[in-house]
């Protein structure tokens, strides 16, 4: 007898469609599955084979031959078990499905017939969704997940016997229904806010333009004055995310296998803190079908590198290109694939290695030459990509002992967002939603400057010996800066503003 039972696998981003074909034929008992499977999918004839017995059905001892097509895509992953197993079932009539050609399959099997959760359940579903497939069965565990996405029934599956049940019509499994939009009304609270943090009202200020506009930083200063906190305090006022963001970042954590139980959909911008020991692969993404990495897990939020230095040179340099593109793209032997990187990077670090170059309070007990050494872990080219560089002073004791209240992040988040919806009127249907993502034409366009803010412009371009990518980031900080204050048009004050965040790179690192 032949079945066709339908599932999908995942490419990078992206689900494909694979049929499942069973063949069961007389001679020699065998078990062969073919179409390019990897490790986990050729295991999968034990668990196949123990989970059928163990559920109550007959196991063939005769040829089967499972064919997953299309057989020039590779397939990997455990997610195969529950419909390799139906379509032996189906093909040895012990379960009868009408209609099943609408239907989509996905699940691990344990040995005794339970499915179990898998990752990547919902960029499949998706897949599915838009191939026109109707109703999918999927492990209990990724049901909500999976439910996110209308148009589609999802039926949770507890074991491959519930689900034979279901198409015997012994007992039917309910669809799952989860109503998105009063999801989408639940409030995300943080319990970091920045009115916990004393002083340092120039930094507050600099990280408010840079979530307004999106822009990267990097805050120089001594250990103890707050960078880490002020940094931490970041996605309390960026700007909640839109359905179909929270769908991307979902997407991502899912086929990495990063999705919190309980948290079917991402809500919160991701906030990523890896140590400085991680690999430039464990940065970009890799393996040998590669996996997304902390880049793109921070995708539509905040990648924060403390203590930037630390940080291995190869490692650092992979941050370039993504930087610039918002995507990373890795190649194998295997595979190319690209993922999304549209992050916001915060990046601190002390002025030297003792960390008291320059603080007033404490003698810095580096040489010169330790100083520049440790100063040249950071290239010029990453430098230049970093749109706003604040140095972060020692807080006065006046300010520590205050039992005044700073601003709130609910306050700050409200300025942010009257300045993003600033950016999204203005470049509705042009693929861009911040002033950090304007490439040069668009500069030209959106930014045009008067005579007296060029001449300012043209003498700390000399002055600061500025690279013209520096003179671009400075234009697109100026135009967030004057959005925030609610101008059409960029002026000298806001020149001057998004300068004074360029002049660090040449006090430390020149």
């Amino acid at each position: 007898m032949l079945s066709h039972i339908y599932s999908h696998g995942l490419a990078g981003m992206d689900g494909f469609q694979v049929c499942v074909e069973t063949d069961i034929s007389n001679g020699m008992p065998a078990f062969d599955i073919v179409g390019l499977p990897d490790a986990a999918v050729k295991e999968a004839k034990e668990r196949i084979r123990s989970a059928i017995k163990n559920t109550g059905f007959r196991f063939p001892a005769k040829h089967i031959v499972i064919n997953l097509a299309p057989a020039a895509q590779r397939k990997e992953g455990s997610g195969y078990d529950l419909p390799m197993a139906l379509s032996i079932l189906t093909a040895t009539e012990q379960v009868y499905t009408d209609d099943i050609d609408k239907c989509v399959f996905f699940g691990e099997l344990s040995l005794d017939g339970s499915v179990q959760s898998i990752n990547g359940i919902l960029p499949m579903v998706i897949s599915a969704y838009k191939q026109g497939f109707t109703d999918a069965f999927v492990p209990k565990e990724n049901a909500d997940e999976a439910a996110m996405i209308d148009g589609i029934n999802v039926y949770p599956v507890e074991s491959l016997k519930s689900l034979c049940d279901h198409f015997c019509g012994i007992k039917r499994i309910e669809a799952r229904k989860i109503d998105i939009g009063e999801y989408l009304a639940k409030k995300v609270e943080t319990a970091l806010d920045f009115c916990d943090v004393k002083g340092q009202e120039n930094v507050k200020r600099a990280l408010e333009i840079a979530a307004a506009g999106n822009h990267n930083v990097l805050l120089i200063g001594s250990p103890g004055t707050g960078k880490t906190m002020l940094a931490q305090r970041m996605p309390g006022i960026l700007p909640d995310l839109t359905f179909d963001e929270a769908l991307e970042v979902t997407k991502i954590h899912s086929i990495a296998g990063a999705l919190p139980k309980n948290e079917p959909l991402i809500m919160h911008r991701p906030f990523r803190n890896p140590h400085h020991t991680i690999s430039a692969s464990g940065l970009s993404g890799g393996g040998a079908i590669p996996k997304p990495g902390e880049l793109s897990l921070a995708h539509n939020g905040i990648l924060f590198l403390d203590e930037l230095p630390e940080f291995h040179r190869d490692t650092l340099e992979v941050l370039r290109q993504p930087l610039e593109d918002g995507k990373v793209t890795i190649s194998r032997v295997n595979a190319t694939f690209t993922y999304p990187c549209n992050i916001m990077l915060i990046a601190s670090m002390n002025p030297c290695k003792c960390g008291y170059f320059g603080d007033p309070r404490r003698r810095c007990t580096c040489t010169p030459n330790q100083i520049n050494k440790y100063r040249s872990r950071i290239s010029g080219p990453l430098l230049d990509r970093i749109d706003i560089q604040v140095e972060v002073s020692g807080v006065d004791y006046g300010d520590l002992s205050s039992v005044k209240k700073g601003e709130t992040s609910a306050r700050v988040k409200e300025r942010v967002n009257r300045t993003r919806n600033i950016q999204l009127e203005r470049y509705k249907g042009m693929n861009i939603y911040s002033n950090s993502q304007l490439d040069a034409g668009m500069i030209q366009e959106f930014c045009p400057l008067g005579e007296a803010e060029n001449e300012l412009l043209r003498t700390a371009f000399d002055s600061l010996g500025l690279s013209a990518r520096a003179h671009s980031r400075i234009l697109k900080v100026a135009r967030t800066i004057a959005d925030l204050d609610g101008k059409e048009r960029i002026n000298t004050a806001h020149i001057a503003e998004a300068i004074q965040y360029r002049s660090l790179d040449r006090k430390y690192f020149e």
